[in-house]
């Protein structure tokens, strides 16, 4: 295979079957999402899956073009979690509240998915040099392990056998708990003594993700779960009698999810503002002309070189911005457009960061939502926009933000992939927009059929998060929203801020389940013990170990997508 062959990127092959890709990926992961509340990261699994179909059947040896059908597939995911965490509200009001709410329409489904898709990848170009190129302290584990798969397929079977054993091990696991059911995969046991839980998730991807992030990371993590439900879960229990009594009757989760889990919202909302404040800096840096010029080199410096054009960039921003204003069917005033381009660009800012600590698996983009629709939702009461006209609004609003806030974490990780290949950033800027698009055309309609199919709200696809985002929209425009917890988790950010503790890890281990904490903490524990060892061997051992949990991060992925699309079959 010669020079000009191995450099192919951007080619036909790499579109249809990263299309095709993202359209199975995104459905899948909404029936998932729908079910359980999490979507399974699509980036390792789509890497896998390219390098097997363009290297193994079709015989074509670039990993440029392997890359590329990742950095479409991997789009349908991250649009299917953002979409499922919030549309399917609207699906719940026209079934609960006829007279008010009507369903809402197909097109403007398709099209709010597709403006805050594109606005996600959009506005990552300009992050890309400060956080993917320059900041070396962002791991991007799911933009690591792709890099990881993708450079072993290349390498051949030696450097190979390490991710596949640990994909293999990891699909047998997801298959047993998944599927077989044989093993629980998330296992929580009240604490007596005090009254609070702990507990752990059986699942390979969260030990490889806690494994490449490290100890520190992972630690803080553990530590904002310790916190969470071996601190303020006690308190509340002892002090709030409707929390102590579903204590005693076993409902441990419905504490944290009715009481913590708003602290932990309050307390990412203001982390996130401090991460943005503490980089506006180097953000404002990005926006310069300097920040685009053209870059020369192989590898990883040339990933260094050309984005797409500032200029076009900014001009298709604000054309996305008046879109959602003057399209109809989109139920978004001017004010909510301008909510939007605000919210959008800070989040998109903190998911990216986020995804480089954690992955993007772990990415509680509800956490950033849940922040959008509470300042929306007030400012559009407060304006006159009452009724069910604000409640649609509002959950326009969260949707159109919480889709870019996925995407650009999903865009972020991919980016970083890139940047370790070589990639060319416009390219897989171009990729990411054409996944996009296919997902944003597919998600409609795979919406309403699983409404029709089962109905949002039922035991098979409980939609769990889109029914939160109801109910803080329902709370806040009748009343009701528990605006201590949230202020108190607000409050825990801010000391934690003056003492120079990062926000986020600690925020996220609050707000997230604590199995996933505790099984990452176990990750970052076993790299510690790793890295304690000396002189070759260590170093062999660190490498197998982050080969390996790429690995994890893969098999467990796969499977998941698998047994997803068994579900819906």
């Amino acid at each position: 295979m010669n020079d000009s062959n191995k450099k192919k990127e951007l080619t036909p092959t790499a579109i249809v079957l990263g299309v095709l890709l993202a359209v199975v990926f995104g459905a899948a992961n909404a029936y998932l999402g729908l079910r359980v509340g999490l979507t399974v990261s699509a980036s390792v699994p789509a890497a896998v899956i390219s390098m097997g179909v363009l290297r193994f059947v079709l015989r074509r040896d670039s990993i440029l073009e392997n890359n590329m059908v990742q950095t479409i597939g991997s789009a349908g995911e991250s649009l299917a979690a953002g979409a499922i965490f919030t549309l399917p509200a609207l699906y719940l009001w026209a079934e609960e509240r006829p007279a008010e709410f009507s369903p809402p329409e197909l097109l403007s489904v398709t099209l709010i998915a597709l403006a805050g898709g594109v606005l996600g990848v959009l506005l990552m170009v300009p992050l890309r040099r400060p956080l993917i190129v320059a900041d070396k302290t962002l791991a991007y584990p799911e933009g690591l392990a792709c890099a990881d798969v993708l450079r072993a397929g290349e390498a051949g079977a030696k450097h190979a056998k390490n991710v596949f054993v640990g994909l293999g091990v990891a699909a047998a696991v997801k298959f047993v708990t998944g599927w077989l059911k044989w093993i629980p995969e998330n296992v929580v046991w009240p604490v007596k003594a005090v009254r609070g839980a702990i507990g752990f998730e059986v699942s390979p991807a969260l030990l490889g993700v806690g494994y490449i992030v490290g100890p520190k990371v992972s630690a803080l993590l553990f530590s904002g779960a310790m916190f969470g439900w071996m601190v303020l879960i006690p308190v509340i229990v002892a002090t709030v009698p409707e929390a102590g009594a579903m204590w005693d009757a076993g409902k441990v989760k419905a504490v944290w999810s009715g009481y913590v889990r708003y602290v932990g919202a309050g307390a990412i909302a203001v982390g996130g503002f401090v991460s943005l404040v503490r980089s506006l800096p180097v953000f404002l840096r990005a926006f310069k002309p300097s920040g685009c010029t053209s870059g020369a080199g192989d590898g990883a410096e040339r990933s260094a070189g050309r984005d797409l054009p500032m200029r076009t960039v900014i001009g298709c921003l604000t054309c996305v911005v008046a879109f959602i204003w003057l399209v109809p069917v989109v139920p978004v005033s001017l004010a909510g457009a301008l909510l939007i381009a605000l919210f959008g660009f800070f989040f998109a800012a903190v998911s990216a960061r986020m995804v480089g600590l954690v992955g993007s698996s772990n990415n509680p983009v509800s956490g950033m939502t849940i922040a959008t629709l509470v300042v929306s939702t007030l400012v559009l009461k407060e304006t006159g926009s009452v009724g069910a006209v604000g409640m649609v609004a509002a959950i326009a609003i969260g949707s159109v933000v919480c889709i870019v806030a996925a995407i650009a974490g999903d865009t972020a990780q991919d980016l970083k992939t890139g940047h370790l290949l070589g990639a060319t950033p416009w390219k897989q800027q171009v990729g990411e927009l054409v996944g996009v698009v296919a997902s944003a055309l597919a998600i409609g309609g795979v919406l309403v059929l699983l409404h029709r199919a089962w109905g949002f709200g039922s035991d098979a696809i409980s939609a769990p998060q889109a029914t939160l985002m109801k109910v803080i929209v329902e709370g806040i425009m009748d009343g009701g929203l528990p605006w201590g917890l949230i202020a108190i988790g607000a409050a825990l950010a801010a000391v934690l801020a003056i003492l120079r503790v990062p926000v986020m890890p600690v925020a996220i281990g609050m707000y997230l389940p604590v199995g996933l904490s505790v099984t990452m903490f176990a990750g970052g524990l076993l790299r510690w013990a790793v890295s304690r060892r000396q002189g070759e061997v260590a170093a062999k051992l660190e490498d197998t170990g982050t080969l390996f949990s790429a690995g994890l991060v893969a098999g467990e992925g796969l499977c998941g997508i698998i047994l997803a699309l068994l579900a819906m079959i």
